[in-house]
């Protein structure tokens, strides 16, 4: 069943049916965490033991949060404020939602930082300068050069958030439907292109065998819990955003299958990342072992060296800056949702004030690369790396776990399955899911609190 696209009685909007959303929603989970993140996660944590543990945590622990989160927002019709006010009045959990909220904004202002070196390295490959052999000292100078410009890390920075501004007020449908229905199956498009080139160079199976065999001598706490920083992080839980896009959700349309279909999409555009990086590294000889240098340092030394290296970093970087798009846009909607239902704003106010202010937060992340030695050398590691920390670590993980407890002993989980059965389509393996969500899941998200709290290994 296909519900057309019409306004919600307060004029929020709605998608357009069930590909809408999952294209959307999948385009918020889809960014640098699966392009960048994953890789760098995968190759620092063996390769295929952490593939393994990262799949089981994705169906055991990312896809029940998905559902419950699809299923407050379709339910109360609201942004993450709004969704918990109007379940539990007068109760405290509302903060969770302005926890949600506060994070969104957070993050998006120092992942745009990240999304602007994109950009530039973008424009670098268009130039050619990742066409021919570079060694991995000018590399890292390219990179440094970049970040440590304050006046182009700045504009960068600003430019990505002009972007995303542009598309969120332009509304539900006609904004960030549009616009994903366009940049997801070109992303996609890409992705398979340069997955297929990669395995095909000579050596790049090896890469391929590094990706999917596990070394179980690599099993350990910290694996364990990468995986599932990496789960949490790429399914863009435990701020908001599915709850906001659920409430977007039409009601006649089956959101369980579709909270699936969003883990499922998001897994394998991380594995097909996999599938570029790993094959290219093994082909030119690099090693894994290259930190979150991987995608910024080490691959242009790898481009140059393969056939038709110009137009795969060209390619490349542009499915990069695709993806991070598609994820800032995510972020910016959950503050929009909120100063739209509950301060009337309207949505072109909200979308440029909030990009504004998110542009200010970003300034001093943007210079935390060499740009300022104050923010440089703040608090050890840079602002940037701080603001991680507190926001990508912290803040998302106990967002997460507070929405598990609140589904399991405040709203409750009858209620929850009501709201996912709605549409008339029957939901299987609901004692599973009322297991996952009391219990592993939280269990889960206070190990990794817990964890990062006592060694200071963040994810």
């Amino acid at each position: 069943m296909t519900v057309a696209a019409t306004p919600s009685p307060e004029g929020r909007g709605q998608w357009s049916g069930k590909l809408g959303f999952i294209l959307a929603a999948a385009g918020s989970a889809i960014g640098l965490g699966n392009i960048w993140r994953f890789p760098t996660s995968a190759a620092q944590s063996g390769g295929g033991l952490f593939v393994l543990v990262y799949l089981a945590f994705v169906f055991a622990i990312g896809v029940p949060v998905i559902m419950a989160e699809l299923a407050i927002g379709r339910e109360t019709k609201k942004n993450p404020v709004g969704a918990f006010r109007k379940l539990a009045p007068s109760t405290w959990w509302t903060g969770l939602g302005w926890l949600g909220v506060v994070t969104s904004i957070a993050i998006f202002a120092y992942y745009s930082v990240i999304a602007g070196w994109t950009l530039g390295y973008m424009l670098r490959s268009f130039s050619g300068e990742f066409g021919s052999p570079i060694s991995a000292a000018d590399s890292g100078a390219v990179f440094t050069e970049l970040i440590g410009s304050p006046g182009r890390a700045i504009g960068l920075t600003a430019v990505f958030m002009v972007l995303t501004v542009v598309v969120v007020r332009g509304g539900v449908s006609k904004g960030i439907e549009r616009t994903t229905k366009i940049l997801m199956p070109v992303l996609l498009v890409l992705l398979v292109l340069l997955a297929v080139r990669a395995m095909t160079l000579p050596g790049g199976m090896a890469g391929v065998a590094f990706l999917f065999q596990p070394d179980w001598s690599e099993l350990s706490a910290s694996v364990v819990l990468n995986a599932l920083g990496q789960a949490f992080f790429s399914l863009s839980l435990g701020m908001g955003v599915m709850i906001t896009y659920g409430s977007y959700f039409p009601e006649g349309e089956n959101i369980a299958s579709a909270g699936a279909y969003v883990a499922i999409f998001d897994t394998a555009i991380a594995i097909l990342a996999g599938l570029i990086i790993f094959p290219a590294l093994f082909a030119a000889g690099v090693g894994t072992n290259a930190g979150p240098g991987l995608v910024f340092v080490v691959l242009p030394t790898v481009f140059g060296t393969l056939p038709g290296g110009a137009a795969l970093s060209i390619a490349f970087y542009a499915l990069l800056a695709i993806a991070a798009l598609t994820s800032t846009i995510s972020m910016l909607e959950i503050s929009v949702a909120y100063f739209t239902d509950e301060w009337k704003w309207s949505r072109r106010k909200a979308a440029v004030i909030l990009g504004g202010l998110a542009f200010l937060l970003a300034i001093p992340s943007a210079l935390s690369s060499g740009g300022s030695a104050f923010f440089t050398n703040f608090a050890g590691g840079g602002w940037l790396g701080l603001q991680n920390i507190i926001w990508g670590n912290y803040s998302l993980s106990i967002g997460a776990f507070g929405l598990c407890i609140f589904v399991s002993t405040k709203w409750g989980m009858p209620k929850l399955l009501e709201a996912l059965e709605r549409s008339g389509h029957a939901l299987p393996a609901k004692g599973l899911l009322g297991i996952l969500i009391k219990y592993v899941c939280p269990l889960a998200i206070a190990a990794t609190l817990i964890f990062m709290a006592i060694t200071g290994n963040y994810l």
